[in-house]
């Protein structure tokens, strides 16, 4: 006989997304380390090696060449072959790349691995959008985005300390070997567990069913599928991608003012000690997780209460941006603690506006061209981050001061939710006509 099942007793969707949201953010915080050790290595690497500032200048940047001029690619090969391929080939890539720098022996090797380096983490952002997009509805979606991206600036925070460590233990070569072994690791996790939805072993229909009906693409983004030319102009007749691609070079041009030149403007603008910037440099990036998760659990509960998503995307972002313009405060004060109030606001709107960028992102793409959009998006990001330092640094040493570069990322700020207030308009999925 038959035994009946009651209907309170029938299955409840399984919760396998957050497994794979916490893969993705230990994947996402193993990029981030592998992009800081460099900076941590560096005065014991120049003086062994014999390189000068000149020529480390050029290692530091190199990656960022290849690792822009790639995200178009990038977003090619994750439409075409999918993530579980692309990311995980991409983790070993890059974890090998970090272990080789430890045999570097010159200006030409470092580079060369650096290069790599910039070349095979290039996906791992559009591979992020893409999967958090197939994973998750649309209510989730920000607080999934927020976590992810809170696992960077925690890699930020608190990888500098550990690598410290080993740098004074076991000597620099000894960081880029135990970074870059932690990658090769988890690429044994990433592929014995990753799959898109439909394919994943232990999840269940009404999973599946809560992801598709909520707005995740779950089973509906293709894999393995020829990507047209006719199909590639959306990425670039778009207003809606526009005003998304304008917002997020603002947007990068912001943060990587703070990777790169907050410290130095704390020593040399403020006169401030080493020891009082390793103690006051990490308030702002703790901040800015902080933004993170505000920003993303706010839009989550504004799409709940379906205030729409203009509203539930857009204006966390929009504050966060505009949070970033009050920056340019600290050009009128030399009171350290009001100095760092002004940072800590900022890069607090800066967190707000990372966490939700890549959610709105994924309401409006073309589900064929999830990962071709992520990339185009990311490469435009990074065009805003790269220019970012070197603006900086020419207004730098044509005024004397730091005033003009702070109204230069306060202006990024207004840009940015210009862009999304006036370019974007209303959101909705682009849809592509047969």
């Amino acid at each position: 006989m038959k035994e009946i099942v009651p209907r309170n007793l029938e299955a409840k969707p399984t919760k396998k997304r957050w497994f794979i949201l916490f893969l993705v953010c230990l994947i996402t915080f193993i990029n981030y380390l592998d992009r800081a050790n460099l900076a941590v290595a560096a005065p014991y690497l120049s003086k062994d090696l014999g390189l000068n500032a000149t020529k480390m200048g050029l290692i530091f940047s190199a990656m960022g060449w290849s690792y822009t001029l790639m995200q178009i690619p990038c977003g090619w090969f994750l439409d075409r072959f999918g993530p579980r391929l692309v990311y995980g080939v991409a983790l070993v890539g890059w974890s090998v790349m970090t272990m080789a720098i430890s045999i570097g022996s010159g200006l030409r090797s470092m580079i060369g691995f650096r290069l790599g380096l910039g070349f095979f983490e290039a996906p791992a952002f559009p591979a992020n959008n893409r999967i958090v997009t197939a994973w998750f509805p649309s209510r989730e979606r920000g607080f999934a985005i927020g976590a992810y991206t809170g696992a960077e600036y925690i890699g930020l925070a608190l990888c500098t300390p550990i690598l410290t460590w080993l740098l004074v233990t076991f000597g620099w070569r000894s960081i880029f070997i135990a970074t870059g072994l932690i990658g090769v690791l988890c690429a044994f996790v990433w592929f014995g567990f990753y799959h898109d939805p439909a394919k994943f072993k232990g999840v269940n229909k009404a999973e599946l069913d809560l992801i598709k009906e909520g707005g995740g693409l779950s089973d509906t983004v293709v894999e393995q599928k020829k990507v047209t030319w006719k199909e590639m102009k959306y990425l670039f007749t778009s207003r809606q991608l526009w005003g998304m691609y304008i917002g997020g070079f603002a947007n990068a041009a912001i943060l990587f003012f703070f990777m790169t030149w907050f410290p130095s403007y704390l020593v040399s603008e403020k006169h401030m000690t080493m020891l009082k910037v390793g103690i006051y440099g990490a308030l702002p990036y703790l901040s800015a997780i902080a933004g993170v998760l505000v920003a993303g659990k706010w839009s989550d509960w504004m799409i709940s209460k379906e205030y729409g998503l203009a509203v539930s995307r857009k204006l966390p972002v929009i504050v966060g941006l505009l949070l970033c313009s009050v920056v340019v405060g600290a050009n009128y004060s030399n009171d350290v603690n009001v100095v760092i109030a002004f940072m800590c606001v900022a890069f607090f709107g800066q967190g707000m506006a990372s966490a939700i960028t890549w959610a709105l992102l994924s309401e409006i793409v073309p589900k064929e061209l999830v990962g071709s959009c992520g990339g185009t998006y990311n490469f435009v990001t990074n065009v805003g981050g790269t220019l970012s330092p070197a603006i900086v640094g020419y207004l730098i040493a044509t005024t004397g001061s730091y005033s003009s570069a702070l109204v230069f990322v306060s202006s990024m700020g207004l840009l940015g939710a210009f862009s999304y207030i006036f370019i974007i308009g209303k959101p909705s999925r682009i849809v592509i006509s047969d």
